[in-house]
């Protein structure tokens, strides 16, 4: 459940009955959505009522801040408490009958001398004019919400970067600085061989024996080999490590020292962390890897990094396909998953599937134009024959996929692109607004 601070703003010189009627039934369309409502239940009729609230609505955890301008008023009482508060607000405005007589609230003035003046301070609101029952303002205070909680994960998560990417790979690049600025995302640099490479070599074989055991009963054709333990064993110190350091997600380099110095996949070992919950993508794509933390935070699910690698012009879908790292919740309940061999280095673990079919919403935090941007999308997963090996899908957008694959490429998008699965597209364009992100639908 989420909590809503609520004020309503109030001046005694306007049509008070009929205001408070409209405040009882705005907090009973919010609470009948599931928002609990904190705060003061009396009308703020003055200013320093106003700053005794926003002083309240500070010291209480909560999501976001209703200012239901229930009639009108000058600009003081909501700034006094948008100027105290760190979570987003939404200015409500009431619609009134035109009846040819008094104008008994003037509330859609209120909040326009509001915002005015909240724009001119430089802070930031979110504004519905709307009646208590309409359904668009509960859809839009659901989605800052949401948006909130992405943003305050992202303020505190740290990312692990295992090793560097690799050359050549420039979508792969980052800056910490910019991400601790702009995100409050922290990158901890993990060491490739002197860590993972050494706590895997280093963890018990009862513990691989377990976990060999637990995909045995995940996975077809799964063999225990020395190849296959070591992917398993990647997957214990992965894990380990990010319980050390508190990490929220990892980006690794996976190759080619995975297979040449540990002699096995790490695709397999990143699959299993995605589905524990620490997002994990391949080639030491930070900015990847945040891609997902913000997906995963958004649907409560995991989040798989793709690479986009073909077009089905019969189906009007995009090839989404990754050597086999794609997480075991993902895949499509018709078929069971298989265990398989990474193509092109012939070594385990790696996981082979087609995606489940739903609706996805997709997601790159890019930097392709030379600024920090969201790119968004929305599609459907879809069912069709297996393109190649390894976890790979069928997604259809609302536009034509050679529309979307052009813009794409003229772009010079990122090469990795994010999934989850639902739609949660008002919720990451709301985090996009509050990051000051620009944004480039899909």
């Amino acid at each position: 459940m989420f909590s809503v601070g609520f004020a309503a703003l109030l001046r005694t010189t306007f049509d008070v009955p009929y205001a408070e009627q409209m405040i009882a039934a705005a907090r009973t369309s919010l609470e009948s959505h599931g928002f609990r409502l904190v705060g003061g239940a009396d009308p703020v009729t003055d200013a320093d009522a106003a700053i005794r609230c926003g002083h309240q609505l500070a010291e209480l955890e909560i999501d976001a801040v209703v200012v239901l301008q229930a009639t009108f008023a000058d600009s003081t009482m909501v700034r006094a408490i948008a100027e105290q508060i760190d979570v987003p607000l939404l200015l409500w405005a009431l619609p009134e009958p035109h009846t040819g007589g008094r104008l008994r609230l003037n509330s859609l003035c209120g909040i326009n001398l509001g915002a005015h003046a909240l724009r001119r301070a430089g802070l930031r609101y979110h504004t519905a004019y709307a009646d208590p029952s309409d359904p668009a303002v509960i859809a839009q205070l659901d989605a800052l919400v949401r948006a909130n909680r992405i943003r305050r994960a992202l303020s505190s998560a740290r990312i692990g970067v295992i090793g560097e990417h690799p050359t050549g790979f420039d979508t792969c690049r980052y800056d910490a600085a910019e991400l601790r600025a702009r995100l409050g995302v922290e990158v901890v640099p993990v060491p490739l061989r002197e860590r993972v490479f050494a706590d895997a070599r280093a963890v018990d074989a009862g513990a691989v024996d377990a976990l060999m055991t637990e995909m045995q009963g995940r996975l077809q054709g799964i063999t225990d080999d020395a190849p296959t333990r070591g992917t398993l064993a990647t997957y214990a110190a992965l894990e380990k490590i990010a319980g050390e350091e508190a990490l929220n997600g990892c980006a690794v380099r996976c190759w080619p020292e995975f297979f040449t110095e540990l002699g096995c996949a790490a695709c397999g070992a990143m699959s299993m962390l995605t589905d524990s919950g620490i997002p994990a993508s391949c080639e030491a794509d930070v900015n990847g890897t945040i891609t997902q933390v913000i997906l995963a935070q958004a649907s409560g699910e995991a989040a798989f990094g793709s690479d986009i690698v073909s077009l089905d012009s019969a189906r009007d879908a995009l090839v989404l396909w990754h050597c086999g790292l794609a997480p075991l919740s993902m895949a499509d309940k018709a078929e069971q998953p298989k265990a398989t061999l990474h193509s092109n280095r012939r070594l385990p673990l790696l996981m082979d599937f087609m995606l489940k079919p739903g609706t996805v919403t997709v997601a790159r935090l890019s930097e392709a134009g030379g600024e920090m941007r969201l790119v968004l999308g929305r599609g459907e997963i879809i069912r069709g024959e297996k393109p190649f090996s390894g976890t790979t899908g069928l997604i259809r957008f609302a536009r034509p996929a050679q529309e979307v694959l052009g813009t794409i490429l003229a772009e010079g998008l990122e090469h990795h692109i994010a999934l989850t699965y639902g739609d949660h597209l008002p919720a990451l364009l709301a985090l996009a607004q509050m990051l000051e992100l620009p944004v480039l639908e899909l």
